[in-house]
């Protein structure tokens, strides 16, 4: 897939945004316009704000904890609204939750970080988003929401970077419309693009702390075996994509009619 530049939102304060409308599927390309996603939103400033409205957006998904939510609450226009989908509610700590800490405590951060025990805890924390309880209730809602007839324009799912809990959900999504694998990394690996150029300050921050900014890039960046872990965790649980979908998110066979004939 060589068009991934072409989804891609240019909005300065709402960084790693892109539309997931022209992913190539057998018969043709998701439909445009239809679905993005983005890093939080809570830096939208009021310039920007007025180019986010021109896409359209009626609904925002926020996979965050409550406390990431809280302490950075989303900054949206009038007539987008907000739902709170907690992926990691049940999670006593999680790696993908903690990313915000860098600005604050970077050296705390990263100490337990040696040793490839960084792309550990991403990978653990991605079998969380496909076997954890409140995952699976949180993405079940998610593709409930997408086809519900009351809801109005486009939308929009995000977590705190747009990478994790983001990247399963736009990565599953596009799996069960039929994207081909290497498409589905494709879309899941650009974020190191769109991302890592508006977290320059995060590791310039880092820096003067003291903790080097090679030590970040897996925290701060996607790598493929973080989204590899997740697959596996769902091809050990349930089997497939589908039954993912139908065993794990109570989805039935008519909802992913709907989802599939809504999207593509």
């Amino acid at each position: 897939m060589n068009d991934a530049y072409k989804r891609t939102v240019s909005i300065a304060s709402a960084p790693n945004l892109r539309d997931l409308g022209g992913i190539p599927i057998e018969n043709g390309n998701i439909k445009r316009g239809l679905l993005y996603r983005s890093a939080s939103l809570s830096s939208l400033t009021d310039t920007d704000q007025g180019w986010f409205s021109t896409l359209g957006i009626g609904t925002v998904y926020d996979f965050r904890t409550a406390a990431e939510a809280v302490e950075s609450p989303d900054r949206l226009p009038t007539g987008s609204d907000r739902i709170s989908l907690d992926v990691l509610a049940d999670a006593s700590a999680s790696i993908a939750a903690s990313v915000g800490q860098l600005t604050t405590d970077p050296q705390a951060f990263v100490a337990s970080l040696t040793d490839g025990q960084a792309e550990h805890l991403f990978e653990d924390s991605y079998r969380d988003f496909v076997r954890m309880p409140s995952a699976l209730t949180a993405y079940r809602s998610f593709f409930l929401s997408l086809i519900d007839e009351d809801r109005h324009g486009a939308a929009l799912f995000h977590c705190t970077t747009g990478k994790d809990r983001t990247g399963w959900a736009a990565a599953s999504l596009l799996t069960l419309l039929g994207v081909n694998e290497a498409d589905v990394y494709d879309d899941y690996l650009q974020t190191n693009t769109d991302l890592l150029p508006a977290l320059e300050h995060v590791l310039q921050n880092a820096e003067s702390h003291g903790v080097e900014r090679e030590t970040l890039m897996p925290v701060l960046g996607v790598r493929e075996s973080y989204l590899a872990a997740a697959f596996e965790q769902m091809r050990e649980q349930f089997g497939s994509i589908n039954e993912y979908a139908r065993d794990g998110l109570g989805l039935t066979s008519e909802q992913l009619h709907r989802l599939r004939t809504n999207l593509t």
